[in-house]
């Protein structure tokens, strides 16, 4: 009878083993296909094929950005955008000034263009 409940106990253990497992996978596939349906996106793509300016890219700051985060990047309503490239991705920072999704900050529908020279004046700072 001491058998039994030692069995017990492995399958309880194959079992947990087995659940932490599938979760994951399931967690990897998740993260993977995110990754894939932000990569795959048109405007993503276009973004990322042109090559951005960075002096054109802080006249569009000026004109859309410096009332929030300050002229010089620092922060006022907004928070400071100084090495926001270092902490961020260029997919983040796509969705985050596209989609308006942290009020007050409205949604920004700059041209795939546009968007490579604000990338590339954001990693000036």
């Amino acid at each position: 009878m001491k058998e039994q409940p030692t069995l017990v106990a492995e399958v309880n253990i194959q079992k947990l083993v087995l659940m932490a497992l599938a979760f994951i996978t399931i967690a990897i596939v998740s993260v993977a296909g995110v990754y894939y349906w932000q990569h795959a996106d048109p405007y993503v793509q276009a973004v990322q094929a042109v090559r951005g300016d960075a002096v054109r890219g802080n006249a569009i700051f000026q004109m859309n950005c410096a009332g929030c985060h300050g002229t010089l990047a620092t922060g006022k309503v907004g928070p400071s955008l100084r090495k926001v490239t270092s902490r961020r991705s260029q997919l983040s920072l796509i969705e985050q000034v596209t989609s308006g999704k942290t009020p007050p900050m409205p949604k920004f529908q700059a041209s795939p263009s546009e968007m490579a020279d604000l990338l590339s004046y954001l990693k000036t700072l």
